[in-house]
């Protein structure tokens, strides 16, 4: 897998590091007046004073007093759990932050995306070093092939346009030969103009077959080296001629004996060969004689050009190109196929690096809401304790109202509430400064990552191109050739 390290660092950064919406409104505000009505402060404090409760010399607080000092410690202590709460929250943010398990993922994709880079470049050389043998091993069979046979010019080799020009005017002279010799054996046809066709097309594939025959396999043979092979061209020339003329001559004379024979047409057909071959009596027999000679002849130029005349040389030059085409077809691959690779790492460190900052950027809010957070208690218990004097002095006055005796002598003092002192664990914590500065270290041996691959993506394409001067003599082949 390529790039694995960068790949796990990559996906640690796209993971959501927190889940938590920032809210102030974290401790609740004590409803006093509400509170006071359902602790009936009032009713209570007046029925204590009917009874003079507390006494006068009394130094500790009544029943009721102590259900208000307990409900305002209860509320006291279940918030200072929510307050522990939330710094587990803030903490466990903090640990999911996990810099420096980023730093060393950094330092472990540094070390090793160059040298999977390198191992992608390599396993591409040694493709195209395999590729390129093949291309050399094309070009020495072509500068073997020329030197053989003396050979200055380039192959003929035609295009897919071409050939496909060049079979369709076969197929065309093939179909309109057929019509045309069904026509004209229509004559004598029982089954009119489609038994003409029907007649016509045996003698219409073998006119025009036999000329791409002898013009292939034969002819070609008169411009080789070779005399022996030259004397086969020249043979097989003779022999087209010959069954060239045969042939329509053949059907010239079967469309007249056609025309006047029911059965036993073939048979008569030779008889007149053998006889008078050119005793035609008719002019439409000469013309048919004519356009079919015609026919196979267009045919056997059309076949002479189906490929290089020279035999063998279009399918040397066909080797080879096909070696080259594979050849430069793949090192464009494997040079895109290296660009995607850079430009996904590249894409991938630039968003580490963005990360990095907003990373630093959440830790300085998760830290200044911790802080808040704690000012916000430390303002609750403040409110918490002027909840319990607004609820004591209600008690109090009512208490007063009735009594006839003189009220206690604490009655005239404010309840002051102990403080809880939240604890906030710092060992663990990133000092800004410090932060700031592992960060700006890290994205810059990031940003100078970049810079590497792209140095070895240069140095790739050079090592690609390098190739081409392993074998120069295979360069200047292949140019001559195209």
């Amino acid at each position: 897998m390529r790039f694995e390290a960068l790949n796990r660092l990559w996906d640690s950064v796209r993971e959501t590091s927190h889940d938590f919406r920032a809210s102030t409104d974290v401790f609740p505000v004590v409803d006093i007046e509400k509170l006071g009505s359902t602790l009936d402060l009032k009713e209570k404090g007046a029925a204590a004073g009917r009874q003079n409760r507390p006494a006068p010399d009394a130094q500790s607080f009544d029943e009721t007093e102590q259900r208000i000092v307990a409900w305002v410690e209860a509320e006291k202590k279940s918030s200072y759990q929510v307050l522990e709460d939330q710094f587990q929250t803030f903490d466990s943010r903090l640990r999911n932050l996990d810099f420096e398990g980023q730093f060393g993922l950094i330092r472990q994709a540094n070390a090793s995306s160059v040298s999977d880079f390198k191992a992608e470049v390599a396993s591409g050389v040694d493709e195209l070093h395999g590729l390129r043998r093949k291309l050399k091993t094309a070009e020495d069979e072509m500068v073997g092939f020329k030197a053989t046979h003396k050979l200055q010019r380039a192959a003929k080799v035609s295009s897919r346009a071409a050939w496909g020009f060049k079979v369709s005017l076969i197929v065309f002279l093939v179909l309109v030969e057929m019509v045309m010799n069904g026509s004209f054996l229509a004559k004598g046809s029982e089954q009119g103009l489609v038994g003409g066709v029907t007649e016509a097309a045996a003698f219409a594939f073998l006119n025009i077959g036999m000329a791409l025959i002898f013009s292939f396999f034969c002819v070609r043979f008169l411009v080789h080296r070779s005399y022996a092979l030259k004397l086969l061209g020249l043979l097989g020339l003779v022999a087209y001629v010959a069954v060239a003329l045969g042939i329509n001559i053949a059907l010239a004379h079967y469309r007249e004996v056609s025309a006047t024979i029911l059965s036993g047409a073939g048979a008569e057909v030779i008889q007149r060969l053998k006889a008078a071959p050119l005793g035609l009596t008719e002019l439409n027999s000469w013309m048919l004689f004519a356009i079919g000679l015609m026919f196979s002849l267009v045919a056997f130029i059309d076949g002479c050009y189906l490929t290089d005349p020279y035999p063998g040389f279009a399918g040397v030059q066909k080797r080879l190109d096909v070696a080259r085409d594979n050849y430069i077809d793949r090192k464009l691959d494997l040079i895109e196929d290296l660009r995607e690779i850079r430009n996904d790492h590249n894409g991938k460190i630039e968003e580490i690096i963005r990360d990095l900052s907003l990373r630093r950027q959440e830790t300085s809010a998760i830290i200044a809401h911790r802080a808040r957070t704690a000012g916000l208690f430390a303002e609750h218990q403040n409110h918490l304790e002027r909840a319990a004097n607004v609820l004591l002095t209600s008690y109090r006055d009512a208490d007063r109202a009735a009594r006839t005796e003189p009220e206690p002598s604490y009655f005239n003092s404010a309840y002051k509430m102990e403080r809880l002192t939240p604890v906030i664990r710092t060992e663990e914590e990133w000092d800004d400064k410090v932060l700031g500065s592992r960060i700006q270290g890290a994205q810059t041996e990031l940003s100078e990552q970049i810079k590497r691959i792209g140095d070895e993506f240069e140095r790739a394409i050079e090592k690609y191109h390098q190739l081409d001067n392993l074998f120069p003599e295979s360069i200047l082949g292949a140019t001559q050739a195209a």
